[in-house]
């Protein structure tokens, strides 16, 4: 019994190892623990340094909220671009234009615009006419003016043309580059989503009535305004080639002044074109006048319903040749200008109309002290 007792009260020969294990673990655990607080401390410090290095506490969290604000809200969305330059070139540019919502009902207050086109050389004449034309009108207009491309202009930040002058290319007469142009202009002009109207003129036109009296003229009206002929003889289907088939058949061939007004979709539609214009560019060169074809022809093909066929632009060609009358300061009186006012007959709304002109052409420089002196009596401004 005393051995067996003996035995019994001897502890097992690995008793010892397992208690110092037990008192060890907690110690370890410990251990790992300060080491990740004191790694953690070091890695903040280290942080802490480097950003106040890099100053990127500038970048603070309000700055990058605001800048988000900034892309996605709808106002930076409908705003118009504040200049009419930009870097983009034409593929880029007819591509943007193209762009349009789906639905037409606006989430916002829009007020439909003109846009006022115009394609010169270089100077506008007749700027001191059209900048009284556009006083007390903001809000219902914009300005768009295509020159040859060396051209600067200086007009004063105070004038309606200051910084409204696009980017833009060489313009031959009678050749394709005439309405590359006119499309660049209508491209630049549907980057502003509130113009709902687009007039296209020269250096050489003025304006017939007061800002008002156009506004209401063009925006009552249930057509867009542009010739569109069907002419015999050798300045019509004459001009015509077989090869503009299938696309274009003789029977749609149409003729029309250069100088129109169209709405929205007919704007896009011009801009979005690719078939017509690769058809007019090989195939319609002088004595085919593409300026003369190329719009009223595939307007008249995809959107006869939508045409007046008729300009706004009142041109005497009654002298023949290649180019119209221009009109000098001799022949600037009273009664000239309300004979080009009044005296035709249109239709308007499809109804007889005694106003079939809104502007007018071609003016020489000259011209410009008489129309200023009576502007105020005669044309409403």
């Amino acid at each position: 019994m005393g051995k067996e007792e003996g035995v019994k009260d001897t502890p097992p020969s690995n008793s010892r190892p397992t208690n110092q294990c037990r008192s060890l673990l907690p110690m370890r655990v410990l251990q790992v623990f300060l080491m990740l607080v004191v790694s953690a401390l070091g890695i903040s410090v280290v942080s802490m340094h480097m950003i106040k290095y890099l100053k990127i506490q500038t970048l603070a969290p309000t700055t990058l909220i605001s800048t988000c604000d900034e892309v996605t809200t709808l106002e930076s969305f409908i705003k118009p671009p504040s200049s009419a330059w930009h870097s983009m070139n034409d593929s880029e540019l007819l591509w943007r234009a193209s762009i349009e919502p789906r639905r037409y009902e606006y989430p916002f207050k829009r007020v439909p615009k003109m846009a006022f086109m115009f394609l010169t050389k270089g100077p506008l004449p007749f700027a001191p006419l059209w900048e009284r034309f556009f006083k007390g009108h903001e809000g219902f207009y914009s300005i768009y003016v295509h020159t040859l491309p060396d051209y600067k202009s200086d007009f004063s930040s105070s004038s309606v043309f200051y910084k409204r002058q696009i980017p833009s290319q060489h313009v031959a007469w009678g050749e394709m580059s005439m309405c590359e142009a006119e499309r660049r202009l209508l491209a630049n002009a549907l980057l502003d989503i509130s113009n709902e109207w687009f007039v296209l003129l020269s250096e050489a036109c003025i304006p017939l009535r007061g800002f008002d009296f156009i506004y209401s003229y063009v925006s009552k009206s249930r057509y867009s305004f542009m010739g569109s002929a069907d002419e015999d003889g050798p300045y019509g289907r004459g001009r015509y080639s077989y090869a503009m088939g299938p696309e274009v058949q003789l029977s749609q061939w149409r003729k029309g002044s250069q100088w129109f007004e169209i709405n929205r979709e007919l704007a896009l539609y011009i801009i979005e074109d690719i078939v017509y214009y690769r058809k007019f560019k090989e195939f319609c060169r002088p004595p085919c006048y593409v300026d003369e074809h190329y719009f009223p022809t595939m307007i008249s093909i995809g959107y006869s319903d939508l045409l007046a066929k008729r300009t706004l632009t009142w041109t005497d060609w009654s002298k023949g040749g290649p180019h119209p009358t221009t009109f000098g300061k001799s022949v600037i009186t009273e009664m000239f200008l309300k004979k080009i006012q009044e005296d035709h007959s249109c239709l308007y709304n499809d109804q007889k109309s005694h106003v079939c002109y809104l502007f007018a052409r071609k003016f020489d420089p000259s011209a410009l002290e008489p129309l200023l002196k009576l502007s105020p009596k005669v044309l409403g401004f």
